[in-house]
């Protein structure tokens, strides 16, 4: 199960499709879904979360917190809507691309993608842009 959480003002039409998309890009990977929980949240909101948790004092798009038991994918990945933003407007994507690369990222973490030196953000690119091919297949 796939649910969605907004702490701040963000809403979308796009849920229905972005559940399938991403259990279809979680079977693929060999996993399945068991209960995936996003958070929509503020700059601040993940700033605190990245301090608290993991002793990081900078701002992030996307942090996840993993519960999964073998194959089955359980934890809650909280992404800030205010990086999304900006980070699209740097890259020159649009809002709702730059939100599903930072989705599947997120959910690639649970399934041991890593992305801690070149080589790790080459195959986390790649996974992405795999995944983020798919979707662009449904729009």
């Amino acid at each position: 199960m796939i649910m969605f959480f907004s702490e701040t003002n963000f809403e979308t039409e796009a849920i229905e499709s972005w559940k399938e998309w991403i259990e279809s890009a979680t079977r693929k990977e060999g996993f399945e879904t068991d209960k995936i929980n996003y958070i929509f949240c503020s700059d601040d909101q993940l700033l605190q979360i990245n301090i608290e948790y993991l002793q990081h004092d900078y701002y992030t798009d996307v942090i996840g917190f993993q519960y999964s038991k073998g194959n089955k994918l359980s934890g809650d990945i909280y992404i800030s809507i205010d990086r999304v933003r900006e980070n699209a407007t740097e890259n020159l994507v649009s809002f709702e691309k730059e939100l599903a690369r930072v989705m599947i990222h997120g959910i690639l973490h649970f399934m041991n993608y890593k992305d801690k030196n070149e080589a790790e953000v080459q195959q986390m690119r790649q996974a992405e842009d795999k995944h983020l091919a798919c979707l662009d297949e449904n729009y």
